[in-house]
């Protein structure tokens, strides 16, 4: 009998064409040719326009922007798609997982959807999911098929350790306590020292800021957080710092949700970056400001190519924080 050769095969969601054909360049294969379009009442179509029988599917997928239900929706037909022309397996290569901020009952009555979008892409026949920087580590505990959690957070302390500041100036800065583990990694990572923001919520998109633990002063302070949404508590952490009398703040996030009033207050504030990646696209017109972006492809190429290989996605980094 002939020995089966395996067949890797690379496909874009709508949400992600540009990180895709990165990626596909970084594995330095063809990015596979799909149809995706829309009915006039907006249902969603795919169609496969070359063989994936027996093939190892990944499909590139940020589950992001202002119709962030349709690419969710769009992911789970591609899946569907693919297993009915009979890929081997199908994995779910998701730059950005939304719903992840509900990843509990914080009040009665209310959805867990973290877990509700897992449930929802292993009923559409996904078999892995790699991600990265989910906003909760557990979360990976809601799915019961493996998943690949990956973290830019080695990409965010190489762009900071170029910058060659000198480590007795640094301090790392929780935005809350939620990323206090994450800020201490970061912070031993470029040898500086950690402060931690504490705020409060009153409504959804609104933040106040209660404390600071830790000595900011005089300091060049680096926000680390998994996301950057209305820019809210990005800004108000900021505010707090420079009141403290830190001598200049940096910001940087995986996520760049950016929704609202998020590019003016950004742009607005009292930063001298806003560093992100391209988990999310970012339009080019709003890159030309404080806002860089780094490419987190070549990341997810070795993570795709580790999956694919049956190889150690662990020696990419540790994503526990």
């Amino acid at each position: 009998m002939a020995e089966m050769t395996k067949n890797l095969a690379l496909f874009a969601g709508s949400s992600t064409p540009e990180v895709a054909q990165e990626i596909a360049e970084c594995l330095g294969v063809e990015l596979g040719k799909v149809q995706l379009e829309r009915f006039s009442n907006g249902e969603i179509y795919a169609r496969y326009m070359q063989s994936v029988r027996g093939a190892d599917v990944f499909i590139v997928q940020s589950i992001a922007g202002e119709n962030l239900n349709d690419m969710l929706m769009e992911l789970l037909i591609m899946t569907d798609a693919a297993k009915r022309a009979s890929a081997r397996t199908v994995t779910a290569v998701v730059t950005h997982y939304a719903y992840a901020r509900q990843d509990r009952k914080a009040a009665s009555r209310e959805p867990i959807t973290a877990k509700l979008v897992a449930n929802l892409m292993e009923a559409a026949g996904v078999d892995r999911t790699i991600t990265i920087d989910l906003h909760q580590g557990q979360i990976q505990g809601f799915f019961d098929t493996p998943v690949n959690h990956l973290t830019a957070m080695d990409l965010l302390v190489d762009y900071f350790r170029k910058k060659n500041f000198d480590p007795e100036e640094l301090c790392v800065v929780s935005p809350d306590m939620g990323r206090a583990k994450a800020a201490k990694k970061f912070s031993q990572k470029l040898g500086a020292d950690v402060a931690i923001i504490h705020k409060d919520r009153p409504r959804h998109n609104q933040v106040e800021v209660t404390a600071l633990i830790g000595d900011v002063k005089d300091k060049i302070c680096i926000l680390n957080d998994d996301m950057i949404d209305t820019g809210g508590s990005i800004v108000a952490a900021a505010n707090t710092l420079k009141g403290r009398g830190a001598k200049a703040v940096y910001v940087c996030a995986t996520h760049p949700v950016f929704s609202g009033p998020a590019y003016d207050r950004l742009e607005n504030a009292d930063v001298e970056e806003v560093v992100v990646t391209n988990t999310i696209p970012v339009p080019e017109e709003h890159q030309q400001g404080k806002i860089k972006v780094i490419s987190i492809a070549p990341l997810f190429a070795r993570a795709i190519q580790m999956v694919f290989s049956n190889g150690s996605v662990s020696s990419l980094g540790d994503s526990e924080m």
